[in-house]
Order: structure tokens, then sequence, then C-alpha cells
């Protein structure tokens, strides 16, 4: 009855955690949950404004498949404003997030048998988009020592003949790691004469901490440019996350023509409210609001590393973005999904496993929620751990 092809999909293991968890809290448990990428924090009243604004006027109807003028101009504002990178509106899409924007760039590239390359800890989509496009997925492992970045080296070695794209995201899902301007220029020497394309993942670029600058990988040189494929979008530094908004850009025009064609045949334009909302967002209209929340998760991730750092067993680099932790737990555990459910049914307490991220001996821990949320967590991890 199934096909082949969706015989391959696994379900994602964030959602899943998360939605056990909802359950149990459903039923009556006491659950605190750190497994969603989610940010607590309400969108901002602009661009709630903008969207009611829309509705008034009755702007409901469909549009053109890659979005309206005035926001393709807004993205283009966006990354020319920010990232240095200048892109017209033809060489831009919009899709429903991050993860349609993958899937429409993966269809539209991938061959079977072709090779992407992906470092792991990876954000849990990656391969199965990969999979279900009929390309091989080749890993990189990463761990604490390299800081969970990749090196020219790695890179150099995972090349083959067969090498389609690599697969970059800084700040990182899920560890909060992020690639300086160097560390991208000396990845961007080693694909230099290659036809390898670059899909770099910047979702998190304004979650950035311990004074840690962001380079967009498209912005290093011209050769970069032109063989890199930025996928951004409002979901989490702007607190969109159901508002469903991700946009990708590419020099290459073709490119971008040949996935509106495929979006067209699958979803067609994405919500003609949320494209008139998230122009607000694009426009700079609530840096403010966004540099408050950027604040605040930082002071949560400063607590949370150190309330981690203090219980025996468990160790976690401090990340530099993003707003999660990556807690290695191999001291005290090598069966992360094991650990993860023992630690949910004993003391209500989701959180990721890092097996579903490709790394085992460590569990993701979002510090998106309050911070008195965050510290009764980790009391309950500690007593967790204690006892094992």
């Amino acid at each position: 009855m199934f096909s082949n092809r969706i015989q391959t999909l696994s379900e994602s293991m964030t959602i899943a955690i998360a939605t056990l968890a909802k359950k149990l809290k459903a039923e009556g448990k006491d659950i605190v949950s750190f497994s969603a990428g989610e940010p607590d924090f309400d969108t901002p009243l602009a661009i709630k404004k903008a969207a009611k604004e829309a509705i008034d006027e009755g702007f409901t109807k469909y549009t053109t498949v890659a979005g309206i003028p005035e926001l393709l101009k807004a993205v283009a504002f966006k990354l020319k404003r920010d990232n240095n990178l200048v892109y017209s509106p033809n060489q831009i899409l919009t899709s429903n997030g991050a993860k349609h924007s993958l899937f429409n760039l993966f269809q539209t590239v991938i061959d079977e048998g072709d090779e992407v390359i992906i470092p792991s800890p990876y954000w849990v989509t990656y391969p199965e988009l990969v999979k279900y496009s009929g390309g091989k997925n080749v890993i990189i492992k990463t761990d604490d020592s390299s800081g969970f970045k990749i090196t020219p080296t790695q890179l150099k070695e995972a090349i083959t003949p067969k090498t389609k794209m690599l697969v970059l995201t800084s700040p990182s899902n899920p560890t909060g790691s992020v690639y300086s301007k160097e560390e991208l220029e000396a990845l961007a020497d080693v694909l230099k004469d290659t036809d390898i394309l670059v899909a770099s993942d910047e979702m998190y670029e304004k979650l950035l901490y311990n004074d840690v600058k962001f380079t967009s990988t498209a912005s290093i040189n011209e050769d970069m440019f032109a063989r890199t494929i930025t996928i951004n979008g409002l979901s989490k530094s702007v607190a969109m996350t159901g508002w469903r908004f991700g946009y990708l850009a590419s020099n290459n025009a073709g490119l971008i023509k040949k996935m509106d064609d495929l979006q067209s045949q699958s979803t067609s334009n994405i919500n003609s409210i949320t494209q008139k909302a998230s122009i607000v967002a694009l426009m700079g209209d609530v840096d403010d609001e966004i540099e408050s929340m950027r604040i605040a998760f930082e002071a949560r991730m400063n607590e949370a590393v150190n309330l981690f750092n203090a219980i025996d067993g468990l160790s976690v680099v401090k990340p530099d973005g993003a707003f999660y932790l990556f807690v290695n737990i191999k001291a005290i555990s090598g069966d992360s999904l094991e650990f993860c459910k023992q630690l949910l049914q004993d003391e209500g307490v989701a959180v990721v496993p890092g097996v579903g991220f490709g790394a085992e001996g460590y569990f993701r821990f979002s510090f998106a929620t309050d911070i008195e949320t965050i510290r009764e967590g980790i009391k309950r991890i500690e007593r967790f751990v204690q006892k094992r």
C-alpha cells in the first residue's frame, strides 16, 4: 500500500517527545518540557497588528507562489542590511517554514545516489529529507572537543565524486555552535573548484551570545555566494513558529524558478496574512523586541549552563547561539533514548535524546522557557542522575 519512498521517512523525534509530554500533561501528570524548539514569548504586537489590518482589508486571496512583491523586497532588504547579501526578488522563494524550504531544495536538486554531507549533531529533519529525495547521507561526526564544528580536513575527506551538497547550520540546532568567519573561509577553500552546493540554515542568526558575531555563509566570497542557498525564517528569533514563514535565496534564479514550480504543484503560496505580517519583522520594525528576547535567552542560558555543570556526571559546552544546550551524559548512560524515557517517566522532565540528532551520549535541553521552569527541570534532572 505504501510507497518505498514514504517508508524511508521517520517521525521527527523532537515532535514525538513534545507530543508525548503534552499527552502526559493532559492526563494530569506533572510534566516540565524542554523538548520543543519554540520560544515562550508572544509574537511582537506590531506583527499581530499588521496581520489584523490585512484581514480587515480583505487580503485573504491567493498570491503569487513565491510571495507578494512587497514581501520579496522585504526579504531582499533584510539580507542586504543584516548579511550584506544582494538578491533580486526573482532569487527568493518564501515557503511554509524552513522545513518546507529544505524540502523544496532537496527535491529539486538531489537525484538518486547523490551524496549530501551533514555534520553531526544535526537537526533531525536533514537526513530524513535527503533519504526521501533519494540521496545518501554522509555524516561527519563532531563532539564537545571541537565545539561541535567540522574541520576543513574532515570536509575534504568526506567529499567524493558523488557529493552534491554540504548542509551547514549556524547557529546550530541542537548544539548552539556558531561558525566564525575564519572557520567558514577555511571550509570555503576546500569547496573551491568543485560543483558542490551549500545549504546554509541560518534560522537562529539573531540569537547569539558571548559577544559572538554572525557571518552568513554566502557572504564569505563570490564563489561561496554562487554555490550557497541561504535558508532562514522568522519562527525562532521573532517568536512566529505558528505563522509558518520561511524563505530561501540563491543567486541562481533558474534554481528558484524550479522550486517555485514544485511549490506551485504542492502548497502554492504561503498564508497571505502571514506574508503581510512578516514584512514588519523583515524591515526591522521589531528589532528592539528581538533584542529583548535575545537578552532573556542569554540570561537563561548562563544559569542553565552553570546548574548543569554543577551536577556530577553531566557536562555541557556553553553555546554561542540558538536556545539549546547539548548535555553530555556519557558518564551516566550510553543510551540516550532510554535515559530520556526514564527521566520522563520518573521525574516528569521531557528532553530529546541525542541519538535523534545523530549523537549518542547527549540530550538536547531547550531553554526557550521561563527561568523558574528551567531551575525546577534541572533540579529534577539532578535528582534523577543522583539515583542512577
